[in-house]
């Protein structure tokens, strides 16, 4: 046993690094498991999944939300300082967050497209904003980061190092300058391509495009409009902050290990600085992203507000629906609610069906009920 431990190195010290990742992953995992599960609680049981742009939304969601619950591992491991679980959820952990960054990119890219399709090829392009269209196009998305998670997966294996005549198990790092040649930076070649700089391009270019279209002089603004300019802006920022700096780190940090070009160790150093502080950047598109539901959907954003008022947001006919409390009459609670509501704002309900509630529209009409 002594002459494996001999043949082992020496644990570096990353402490600093571990309390960085320990404190940013904690926010991190609060923020985004109660904005996401909100967000998956509100497209589900409140808002109908049928128009183009809530089906991308939805699976957005459901990519973060799935990153979220596999930070715990993480979390434990840079408190500790050791990988106590099973190799194989280490490997699905480390997978997991390329799945969700990769995944974030091509779906916020989807959803640019889709309005960039609605908005300057609204005639010719029409029929690539169906909702078949849509989830064949997030099939194709998942399947795609599927399967450039299963080398990521493979690569991501555990590494033992010896600290105090123990052998400590690493998660996450320590990867060999031998493995980074030959195998990992074609792969993050690959995964940079593919994952950042197609969907960086493609949100780019739509969104200037957009801009150009909307924003001609003498042209007013509408509602529409003015939801179409949040969501560019909200997209932009998420790439900006979360994708931009981690990948170009990432980037260089891979030439670095790959030896294509020689460096001192104080600038392989400098990098692998600021690699910790943007794989946090990356991790915090979760948080960020149901702004993207927040600022660009009618129907989110209403739903969320009336929540507290007992009224839900029905996504076919673009207003907010009075529940009807079934524990009394339907006449107490219909009087009830003419008392909280001017008469103006209701729809009288057909004679023959006495229990259908009332519904309340907004003040101002809505003129696009997919965004």
């Amino acid at each position: 046993m002594s002459s494996v431990n001999q043949s082992l190195e020496l644990c570096k010290d990353r402490s600093t690094s571990h309390q960085l990742h320990l404190i940013g992953y904690s926010l991190i995992f609060t923020a985004g498991l109660l904005l996401n599960l909100a967000a998956l609680w509100i497209f589900l049981y409140y808002l109908r999944i049928k128009s183009v742009v809530s089906i991308y939304m939805l699976n957005l969601v459901v990519s973060d939300l799935l990153f979220t619950v596999s930070l715990p591992f993480r979390i434990y491991y840079y408190a500790v300082g050791e990988w106590p679980f099973w190799p194989f959820l280490c490997q699905v952990s480390g997978s997991i967050f390329q799945i969700n960054m990769y995944g974030s990119c091509l779906f916020l890219m989807c959803i640019n497209l889709d309005r960039f399709v609605a908005i300057v090829y609204p005639l010719r392009w029409r029929h690539l904003r169906r909702p078949k269209v849509a989830r064949l196009f997030c099939l194709v998305v998942w399947v795609l980061i599927l399967m450039g998670s299963v080398p990521v997966a493979w690569f991501h294996k555990t590494t033992s190092c010896q600290k105090e005549n123990q052998t400590i198990m690493l998660c996450f790092e320590s990867f060999s300058n031998d493995l980074w040649q030959k195998r990992l930076f074609p792969l993050v070649v690959l995964a940079e391509i593919l994952g950042f700089l197609l969907p960086l391009t493609s949100v780019t270019y739509c969104s200037i495009q957009i801009f150009r279209n909307l924003c001609k002089p003498g042209r007013d603004r509408s509602l529409r409009q003015q939801k179409t300019i949040r969501l560019l802006v909200v997209n932009l920022v998420i790439f900006i902050i979360c994708f931009v700096p981690y990948n170009i780190i990432l980037a260089a940090y891979g030439m670095i290990k790959a030896r294509v070009f020689p460096t001192d160790q104080l600038t392989k150093d400098s990098v692998r600085r600021a690699l910790v502080v943007t794989v946090l950047l990356a991790s915090m598109n979760c948080t960020l992203d149901p702004l993207v539901y927040y600022f660009s959907t009618e129907g989110f954003r209403n739903t969320l507000k009336r929540l507290r008022r007992g009224q839900a947001w029905d996504s076919e006919t673009g207003t907010l629906q009075t529940r009807v409390m079934q524990s009394k009459p339907y006449q107490a609670n219909a009087k009830a609610e003419v008392k909280s509501f001017p008469v103006r704002h209701l729809i009288l309900t057909h004679k023959d069906v006495p229990f259908s509630p009332p519904k309340i529209f907004l003040n101002s009409p809505i003129e696009d009920s997919e965004i």
